[in-house]
């Protein structure tokens, strides 16, 4: 089977059209038919059937868009494999949440300046929600995300994800707040773009009692606890570091909130020397101190 026709149907499962698909590749929609259609006929399968205006795939064509996924990364493998012992070089684009990218890849790229000069990072900071569409349409070749335990992330087939570090979560409060005084009424501040911060939110509120009131919005841990200090509302930290003044860490007494942080990439390409580089230096830090 043709790769690039399986691309192209790959393409089409996950995005639903044919214009879409030909944006996507720079092709024309007369192109995308006619591969589909070519590659319907060397498996023997009707692959597509039209809806209104528009196309679906068929069992048969969502059948063989699952198999693109390991068929597409054997074949990415394979070319990597022809030189195993490459000297790594080239550019990676890293895609990160702001305290990954500041404590264990910083680091990381200063020292790679000196061990491996050939290797370029481009850095850019993105949540996790962004960060799964920039890896499905190939715009970035490693993301540093994170989820909670209480919200896992989801992997599909076409990823490979590689534990970093945890960190527990506590609840930030105003440093005047008594002990012992009653949370439940406070407004929350929640994160802005990672809207499973919320789903956290509420199972903490499920077993505590009480339903949260969502009113601020911050994806920046700083500005998070500026809007502590004033008064604003309450709102997660991670419990590994000492909080900005004016604000105290209050420890959850049930459930436990822990941060995970993993190292993302499409499968297949973690062979890449640079990328495998990376992938292998970011998994020697201190967890503890990477978070």
């Amino acid at each position: 089977m043709d790769t690039r026709r399986l691309r192209i149907l790959l393409e089409l499962s996950r995005r639903g059209s044919m214009r879409a698909v030909a944006d996507e590749m720079d092709i024309t929609t007369s192109t995308v038919s006619q591969q589909i259609a070519a590659l319907a006929g060397e498996v023997g399968a009707t692959l597509i059937e039209p809806v209104g205006r528009n196309v679906r795939l068929t069992p048969a064509g969502r059948r063989l868009a699952d198999h693109s996924v390991a068929i597409l990364a054997a074949v990415d493998a394979a070319r990597l494999d022809l030189d195993p012992g490459a000297e790594p070089a080239g550019t990676v684009r890293v895609s990160g949440f702001a305290t990954a990218i500041r404590r264990a890849l910083l680091p990381l790229i200063a020292d790679l300046h000196q061990t491996h000069p050939r290797v370029r990072v481009s850095v850019l900071e993105h949540e996790p929600v962004e960060q799964f569409a920039l890896l499905a349409a190939d715009d970035i070749d490693l993301a540093l995300m994170y989820d909670f335990t209480l919200a896992p992330a989801t992997f599909d087939a076409s990823l490979v994800a590689h534990p970093m570090f945890t960190v527990p979560w506590s609840l930030g409060v105003p440093a005047d707040t008594p002990d012992g005084a009653d949370l439940t009424g406070r407004d929350w501040i929640v994160n802005s773009r990672n809207p499973s911060e919320q789903d956290v939110v509420r199972m903490i509120g499920a077993v505590a009692g009480f339903t949260p009131r969502f009113v601020h919005q911050a994806d920046s841990l700083a500005l998070l606890q500026d809007l502590i200090v004033a008064g604003l509302g309450v709102g997660l930290l991670p419990a590994d570091r000492p909080p900005q003044a004016g604000v105290r860490l209050v420890r959850l007494n049930g459930p436990e909130v822990l941060l995970r942080a993993w190292a993302v990439a499409r499968r297949g390409r973690e062979a890449w020397p640079p990328l495998a580089l990376l992938l292998s230096r970011l998994g020697r830090g201190d967890p503890s101190a990477a978070s």
